[in-house]
């Protein structure tokens, strides 16, 4: 038996595989997060964000997930019929019994010859749809495949999570290097047994472990993905111009970086949290869209999601000089965050379906 090394972990397809289109959505409703503190501690103590976005009565993970693909296959410029897998991935799917994924593939032409499926993995379960797309394409057996993260917002009425969980995500088509904006040179997963966050079935919210969360949770694993992938990869911090990290608020992601290395000019981009909240399985790849929209050939990129239960996943990325063609042909991220109406929270109330009626 031959002896396992963890660099032997990196993923790495054996046709070179990239990202062919990408898109986000974000709602325009914003909840300013003084409204939540003025609601239950009086407007005293401090607030991790500024405001989050808040999906309107007629927005879900579905109506969303469509949005966002199409941006994706605007810029990705390929008949919808080439697609052999949309996969959607978020923690608050409309349906229990149901997928998201065949509404999404059905309002986008994918279907029939296409496959679906719904991925979980609380807030990584995007990149987890977008690791196996990368195997999917990377194998042969398929030319493009859809790997999105969308969630609305759940949080309980007066727990810390009310501030910042929020609405939105992105999608990320993958296909061929050759026809791709930017390339994925590598991946790496990094998981464990560590139940900081959960929802059972039937709980109308989830339930966390307060700083538990943070360690051994959170930074553990962002670290060590990222740890693994660059070490997998021969590469530091200075090797690349921008990072991502989940963001489930401002600080998190700031202190990852800076043990890893990385500057706070790095992260600046991706870094959405303290405008729109913590999308949840879009955090981290809707913090990719925002890079994409602003980077320029030979730009490498470092993203590295979260989810709880507990999980990370790590992409190494690298620009191709396709990318300026398409930047501009669907709605940019940050157009999508300039577009708000803010709403108090009454209203959040009500577009939440926060009050239970007998």
């Amino acid at each position: 038996m031959s002896e396992y090394k963890p660099q032997d972990g990196l993923m790495k397809p054996d046709r070179p595989v990239g990202i062919v289109g990408y898109g986000a959505y974000v709602p325009r409703y914003r909840l300013p997060a003084s409204e939540v503190s003025k609601m239950w501690t009086n407007g005293t103590g401090g607030t991790p964000i500024v405001e989050k976005a808040v999906n309107g009565l007629d927005e879900d993970v579905i109506t969303m997930s469509i949005e966002a693909a199409r941006n994706s296959l605007m810029r990705a410029r390929i008949n919808p019929q080439e697609i052999r897998a949309v996969w959607v991935g978020s923690e608050s799917h409309p349906y229990a019994v149901k997928p998201s994924s065949t509404i999404v593939a059905e309002a986008i032409g994918a279907v029939p010859n296409t496959m679906a499926g719904d991925w979980e993995f609380a807030c990584k379960a995007g990149t987890e749809a977008m690791q196996a797309a990368i195997g999917f394409v990377g194998s042969g057996m398929a030319r493009y495949a859809f790997s999105i993260g969308m969630d609305t917002a759940q949080g309980r009425p007066g727990d810390a999570l009310e501030y910042t969980a929020a609405a939105g995500g992105a999608a990320i088509l993958l296909g061929p290097a050759a026809e791709s904006v930017a390339i994925i040179n590598g991946s790496y997963s990094f998981v464990t047994d560590t139940p900081d966050f959960w929802r059972r079935a039937h709980a109308e919210y989830p339930s966390h472990g307060d700083r538990f969360t943070g360690e051994p949770a959170y930074f553990k694993h962002v670290q060590g993905a990222a740890e693994m992938l660059m070490e997998s990869l021969g590469t530091k911090s200075g090797d690349y111009d921008w990072a991502v990290f989940h963001q489930p608020n401002a600080k998190f992601p700031e202190r990852v970086a800076g043990q890893l290395g990385f500057s706070k000019e790095q992260i600046k981009p991706g870094l959405l949290s303290p405008r729109i909240g913590n999308t949840y399985s879009g955090s981290t790849m809707i913090g990719l869209t925002a890079i994409l929209d602003i980077a320029k050939p030979g730009d490498r990129i470092l993203m590295v999601s979260y989810g709880s239960g507990a999980g990370s996943d790590a992409f190494d990325i690298e620009v191709t000089d396709k990318l300026p063609e398409v930047q501009h042909l669907a709605t940019t991220t940050e157009a999508y965050i300039s577009r708000r109406t803010e709403i108090n929270y009454a209203t959040y109330t009500r577009y939440r379906d926060k009050l239970k009626l007998s």
